[in-house]
């Protein structure tokens, strides 16, 4: 495969299971149409993002809502980045399915950065980021808060992440896509971000990491910036070819870490002015 078509979802999901599984259902075989390879739902779209919720009002891993996205993925044979509150130990978890064409479920990765200090401080918090295989493209996901903190996509690029995608669901987004464009950059890794259309939030968007060409020159890493207020489908067109030649050759990501200098960063002692 030489180039990936992801296309992004910018919708605001009801709370109503079955009807968001019905509309996502919908963009999915729109996303087909369009000549996509997969779909990326912004957070929590199959149960809609509201809080409170208790571990038993969440999907279990035999929901018939993604399993109805699996057979729909089968089906079309697109891939799918389905989002929904999960089950977890004793507290439910904001978690993403990574599904593949053939509608086997290729990972699930629950949001490791929870917003404790706010609504989502009833959620249990995932505790390590993973990558899986799409089309022999190496995916990572991180979700919403997970994107303020740059170790994040980090570690997933560590993990040998080419594209990093982000189910988001959030406002005030200008400062975080300037963040978004820099996780790309200094990771050499594709970014693409959902989130649903409203005031100050909407702002779905795609990057490339490729930041100048062989003569030095500048280039614009932004594939697509949507509209705050803007609903439907987005499409990012990454090459693949010129995506890894630039990763094999360009000097960040891991080329010239000086890893031992970092010593602070395992160390999780919070002091002031970071204390809450």
């Amino acid at each position: 495969m030489s180039n990936l078509k992801i296309a992004v979802l910018q919708k605001r999901a009801g709370q109503n299971c079955e009807q968001n599984t019905k509309d996502g259902l919908a963009y999915l075989k729109q996303a087909k149409q369009m000549g996509a390879d997969l779909l990326l739902f912004p957070e929590c779209f199959i149960t809609g993002y509201a809080l409170p919720i208790t571990n038993d009002e969440a999907l279990g891993g035999d929901s018939p809502y993604i399993k109805q996205f699996c057979h729909a993925c089968s089906e079309l044979s697109i891939g799918a980045v389905v989002t929904a509150f999960t089950k977890g130990n004793a507290k439910p978890q904001n978690s993403a399915f990574v599904i593949g064409r053939d509608g086997q479920i290729l990972m699930k990765y629950s949001k490791v950065h929870t917003c404790a200090f706010s609504d989502e401080a009833c959620l249990e918090r995932g505790t390590a980021f993973s990558v899986c295989e799409f089309d022999g493209v190496t995916l990572g996901v991180m979700i919403c808060y997970d994107r303020e903190y740059p170790e994040s996509a980090r570690e997933l690029m560590l993990m040998g992440a080419e594209l990093i995608l982000v189910p988001n669901d959030c406002g005030s987004m200008e400062p975080r896509l300037c963040a978004l464009k820099t996780r790309a950059y200094e990771n050499m890794c594709g970014v693409v971000m959902a989130n649903p259309p409203g005031k100050g939030a909407g702002r779905s968007c795609a990057f490339s990491p490729i930041a100048w060409n062989e003569d030095g020159e500048c280039l614009n890493m932004e594939i697509f910036v949507a509209g705050e207020q803007e609903e439907g489908l987005f499409l990012a067109d990454y090459d693949l070819n010129k995506l890894r030649d630039y990763r094999s050759s360009e000097m960040m990501g891991n080329t010239f870490r000086n890893v031992p200098a970092y010593r602070h960063l395992m160390n999780g002692t919070v002091t002031e002015p970071f204390i809450r």
